[in-house]
């Protein structure tokens, strides 16, 4: 009788081993990828004065390897973003869901851009950190 508590115990010393002892899986986690330095440029404006536009963009992707893709391809999401910033006006932006819908329509460039070069989706989401119109 006095041998099973001892048994109980020694076998309750050994699970946190064996426990420790399995493989665990790697869940992929997001990474938001900010573009550095802030894209900077002129808005497509007529009249006397020009008006600027400076944007701090972050991508969320999932995975470091994702993550290294989109720092390989980052010269061409930046000439993608200027074009696509360049090509507005500040009324369109200053819309009340004008800077929704140039975060929605540089997301699908940006996609676009990637799916072309690496044959799938990597990135998720595009966030404006900061966009200043000037």
């Amino acid at each position: 009788m006095k041998l099973l508590p001892a048994l109980l115990l020694s076998l309750s010393i050994c699970l946190p081993v064996l426990a420790s002892s399995e493989k665990k899986e790697e869940v992929p986690t997001t990474i938001y990828h900010s573009l550095t330095p802030a894209l900077i440029g002129n808005l497509a404006d007529q009249g006397n004065r020009l008006k600027f536009f400076k944007a701090d963009v972050a991508l969320r992707v999932t995975g470091t390897e994702a993550e290294e893709q989109v720092k390989h391809h980052e010269p061409l999401i930046r000439h993608q973003l200027v074009l696509l910033f360049s090509a507005q006006t500040s009324e369109t932006i200053n819309a009340p869901d004008g800077r929704e819908n140039l975060r929605q329509q540089a997301l699908k460039q940006v996609q676009d851009a990637i799916n072309a070069e690496e044959g799938k989706p990597v990135v998720e989401d595009l966030l404006f950190n900061n966009l200043i119109i000037q």
